[in-house]
């Protein structure tokens, strides 16, 4: 596991360098804030208290339409990067955690709408 994650934080980082857009929220914010939240897409069970806090926190920076782009982008990219993430897990995560978002978590979002 302590693999799947320092593969993570290395695919973030890269994303990071390469992400380019004119939103305020980057790459790195992202990951932050979702990094608590790796054991529960891999694994299930209880959604850790810390992921709900990061999934609340990045919702509530990510107001405006570019910074929702770029964060939808960069999950997308992330999640490409993890062998083993469910799907179904993601895209119920915001739920989980009490949040409401206008756009599904899946890999077939459109980021740019």
């Amino acid at each position: 596991m302590a693999l799947a994650l320092r593969f993570f934080t290395c695919f973030v980082l890269t994303v990071c360098i390469a992400a380019t857009t004119n939103a305020v929220i980057s790459c790195g914010i992202v990951a932050s804030s979702l990094a608590p939240c790796t054991n529960y897409l891999l694994k299930g069970g209880a959604v850790p208290p810390m992921c709900c806090a990061g999934v609340k926190k990045l919702n509530n920076i990510a107001k405006t339409t570019p910074d929702r782009q770029q964060a939808c982008q960069c999950l997308q990219s992330v999640a490409k990067g993890v062998s083993g993430l469910n799907p179904s897990l993601a895209s119920g995560l915001p739920g989980n955690c009490g949040v409401s978002i206008p756009y599904p978590i899946s890999m077939n979002t459109n980021c740019k709408k």
